[in-house]
This record gives C-alpha cells, structure tokens and sequence, in this order.
C-alpha cells in the first residue's frame, strides 16, 4: 500500500528532473575542476547523453538505481508486490532496454559509452572521473595507432 495520498505521489513524481539532478552536477563539477569541458544534455546524439566530451568521442550516462533498474532481478521482485506494479515493472523494463538500444547506437556511430549508477558518482566521483579519463587514454592511444603508417614486415 502507498504511504502517501495520490496528490503527494503525483507531486513528488511531478519534482523527479531528468536534467540537472545531483548525480550528474557532482560529477560535472568534478570534471570541469580537473579542465575537461563537456556539452550537457546533448540533443545531437541518441538519447540525449548527460555528459559528452566531444573532444574525445566519449559520452556519460547519470542513471539512476530504481528508474535504470540496478540490480534488476531482486527490484523486480520487490516491485511485484507494490500498488501500481504492472506499470513500475513495465516502466523500468522499457527504461533498461532503452538503455541498451541507445548504447548499441552510440557504439555503431564510434562513441565510447559510459554508464554510472548515482551512487556511486555520489560515494566516490574521482574514480569516476579516473575511469572516464581512463576511457580518454585509451581513445588517445587508438588515434595514435590510427596515425602510424603501417610498414611491410621485414624479410
């Protein structure tokens, strides 16, 4: 049973932002402190990346845990005894395989993709950080080898 009346569901789902939200302005933040500047919300690409650093071919998704459904097995079990659970099990299926439809698109259009979870954007933002500039070296790497002419083997 839902503890809140139907007007104080409606006006809590009415506040949940898809842009802007804390996760993504903390880990925003914590780019922009180490020098890399990123488009936000990038209408240009399949599914309106949070972060793009176009720079380097490399776009970041913000999902959160219960909309993106982390752990999906046990939520979707929890969710089948909630009011309302054909709708919540049916909405966070569509969100996951979105998910990975936009991923599959992004991937055939030569972007690296890149997903965190909230929480861990909120417990540990520098190793995110780390594996986003992780992901930028290893872009760097391939335009190098992409760059050396390619010699025929010695006889």
């Amino acid at each position: 049973m839902d503890r809140l009346t139907k007007e104080q569901r409606h006006r809590n789902m009415k506040n949940i932002k898809s842009k802007d939200t804390s996760i993504e302005l903390k880990l925003r933040k914590e780019l922009w402190k180490r020098g890399y500047r990123y488009r936000k919300n990038y209408e240009g690409l399949p599914g309106k990346p949070d972060i793009v650093l176009t720079k380097y071919k490399i776009v970041i998704f913000c999902d959160s845990e219960f909309f993106h459904g982390k752990d999906w097995g046990h939520l979707k079990e929890h969710l089948k005894s909630s009011i309302n659970s054909v709708y919540w099990l049916k909405k966070i299926q569509r969100n996951i395989d979105r998910d990975t439809e936009i991923t599959k698109q992004l991937h055939s259009l030569g972007w690296t993709v890149i997903r965190f979870w909230g929480k861990d954007i909120i417990q540990n933002p520098e190793e995110c950080v780390q594996t986003i500039e992780d992901a930028i070296l290893e872009q760097k790497i391939q335009q190098i080898e992409l760059r050396q002419p390619s010699f025929p083997p010695p006889k």
